[in-house]
């Protein structure tokens, strides 16, 4: 028999320090955020099911928890990705002309975890820039992300970009369905030589060489130049790689700090992502923290096709896992009782931000994480160090 307390696989608790150094972390982000004009919204968890996978691919649909609704008969999702969902509220309740910004931070649920030791649970925090189609939107989302880790304490980040224009621009004119070029995509981003091959076996001889030199072509800025040299004229290329300079360039000015790398090959979510993309890692992992680029239309089964460009923190608790707890706040303990100037000194002390703790009857000796502690010397209640 099952115990009725054991959790479901790839579902777990966060339990207070943990908890604690998340929720610091969420602060920071929403206030960053808020320090660039992102105004926050709360999507709610579920939606029906065309809305919540409008403009996503494969990937996602089979990512999202589906099930019917009691009261409509319709099927509805619970969200595996907030950005539809964000859309939609531009598109839809908000309606602005020009620009709008607007930041999350929320739960997400997913069939499957992303890896062995994934959650299935990921709190997802993230920022999008609609109604702008030029490249200063990406360039402010990439200073905004990048100063959301600095501000959570991620040392020594490693951008990696790409962009979805590359691999549309290679096979312009194929004859690759949805599902073949997905699967290619894939082999791309795995550098597979010989599945590549296979894939493209029925393509021009051109296109299979492009192809087959687009997965090698992963490193510094160098990365660029060979692609202008290995990849043709083609413009939908010329253009990625132009803007991808001048990206690269804007951050190495404005973040001298960060190391900025190149993947070509790296085009997961292309159905999904319609001009540059960008990830965040953590030194020496192989799972990006930070996920963004531009995703034009996401809006359009809104009725409202408009620019976007956005990203988001994959997961702030594995975000939380990469950076060291910081020491919790002490705290100050108190005796209890109803006396009138013990409450009074109790109030007037947490209205200045301290935290104190009551210590219940039959309890006196609890109060972890106390350095202080509240004690009446003559009719007067002070604090004095532990």
């Amino acid at each position: 028999m099952v115990s009725a307390w054991l959790l479901p696989e790839h579902i777990a608790d966060v339990l207070p320090a943990r908890a604690r150094h998340v929720e610091r972390m969420r602060r920071s982000l929403l206030d960053v955020a808020g320090h660039y004009g992102f105004e926050l919204v709360i999507p709610p968890l579920l939606e029906h099911l065309e809305s919540l996978l409008s403009g996503t691919g494969r990937e996602l649909d089979l990512r999202t928890f589906k099930f019917a609704d009691q009261l409509s008969g319709r099927t509805v999702g619970v969200r595996a990705d907030s950005t539809p969902q964000v859309a939609r509220i531009d598109a839809h309740l908000l309606n602005r002309e020009g620009v709008t910004r607007l930041c999350y931070c929320g739960p997400l649920l997913h069939t499957l975890p992303s890896g062995l030791h994934g959650t299935r649970e990921p709190l997802q925090f993230g920022a999008e820039i609609f109604g702008h189609g030029g490249l200063e939107a990406d360039l402010e989302v990439i200073d905004l992300a990048l100063d959301c880790v600095k501000a959570v304490g991620l040392q020594d980040a490693v951008l990696d970009m790409s962009d979805a224009r590359i691999v549309r621009g290679v096979l312009a004119g194929s004859s690759l369905n949805d599902e073949h070029t997905a699967t290619l995509i894939d082999a791309l981003a795995a550098k597979d030589a010989a599945l590549i091959g296979e894939l493209s076996g029925a393509l021009p001889v051109e296109v299979r060489a492009a192809l087959q030199s687009l997965a090698g072509l992963y490193g510094g800025e160098e990365v660029l130049s060979r692609a202008e040299e290995l990849l043709g004229q083609n413009p939908l290329v010329t253009s990625a790689l132009s803007d991808l300079r001048r990206l690269a360039r804007h951050v190495r000015e404005a973040c001298p700090d960060i190391r900025v790398g190149f993947d070509l090959a790296d085009l997961g979510g292309s159905a999904y992502y319609s001009g540059a993309r960008f990830a965040v890692y953590a030194p020496g992992s192989s799972d990006a923290l930070v996920r963004g680029g531009r995703y034009d239309k996401v809006g359009a089964v809104f009725g409202r096709s408009r620019p976007a460009v956005g990203f988001s923190v994959v997961d702030l608790k594995e975000l939380a896992e990469r950076i060291e707890v910081g020491q919790a706040v002490p705290m100050i303990r108190a005796p209890w009782s109803e006396d009138p100037a013990l409450r009074a000194a109790v109030r007037q002390l947490r209205h200045r931000g301290e935290s104190v703790v009551c210590l219940l009857p039959g309890h006196e000796l609890e109060g972890q994480g106390c350095d202080r502690e509240l004690v009446l010397e003559g009719s007067q209640w002070v604090v004095k160090s532990l």
